[in-house]
């Protein structure tokens, strides 16, 4: 369905574009030799066409595994406004990824409290950031890896496009692409609409460069 002259076209940016492309349109074998898209069912030009837009976005354009938490003190307030409600406590915090990390993931998604720093150790990695311990454990537990293990496996090319597919499909996020809703599609992802218009973008450039004739989302 898409070649690798056309998926360095949608990430320029990427230095990786061999292995991306073979991690997600190559056949696998122990998958038979379907790709991995294929397998999960990504297999319509609607569906992979919003799934590497929203992978897109989420990776910075295939370019990063990991969340990027290297925020100052008015981005904390910016965008964790309820964790950083005021500059004197955005500025214990500023430029420190790790205890960033811990108190905005702090109990919730399955983390422990702050001091834990579960919420650095589960923060968000692949390229669909896949964040939490609840996650973490439930990824991990389809390919019988501990949380741990899920965590450095979402650090490999392979692990970071596996895990973006497993909190696809275990999320339903293809009927979205059917029935035509990139909102919807976008707040099962981020929670929000953090972003859309930079999605939407990376969206209309993959159905261009794949399959110009498909049917566009709203």
């Amino acid at each position: 369905m898409i070649t690798l002259a056309q998926f360095k076209k949608f990430a320029p940016n990427t230095k990786y574009a061999q292995e991306w492309y073979d991690a997600l349109f190559g056949p696998q074998t122990e998958l038979g030799g379907k790709s991995l898209l294929e397998e999960y069912q990504i297999n319509t030009p609607q569906r992979v066409a919003a799934f590497l837009a929203q992978c897109g976005h989420e990776s910075g354009g295939f370019v990063f595994v990991t969340e990027n938490l290297n925020y100052s003190a008015s981005g904390l307030q910016r965008v964790f406004p309820k964790y950083f409600p005021d500059q004197n406590t955005a500025k214990q915090y500023e430029r420190n990824p790790k205890k960033i990390a811990s108190r905005v993931y702090a109990n919730r998604m399955g983390n422990g409290d702050e001091a834990s720093s579960e919420g650095w150790l589960f923060r968000g990695r692949g390229i669909l950031q896949l964040t939490g311990k609840d996650n973490y454990f439930w990824f991990g537990a389809s390919l019988d890896l501990t949380p741990e293990q899920a965590a450095e496996y979402l650090e490999t090319f392979e692990g970071a496009c596996q895990g973006a597919c497993w909190y696809w499909e275990n999320n339903k996020l293809n009927k979205f692409c059917d029935d035509g809703d990139f909102k919807g599609l976008t707040r099962a992802i981020n929670g929000g609409y953090i972003g859309l218009a930079d999605r939407r973008h990376h969206y209309e450039i993959a159905l261009n460069l794949f399959n110009s004739g498909s049917t566009r989302m709203a």
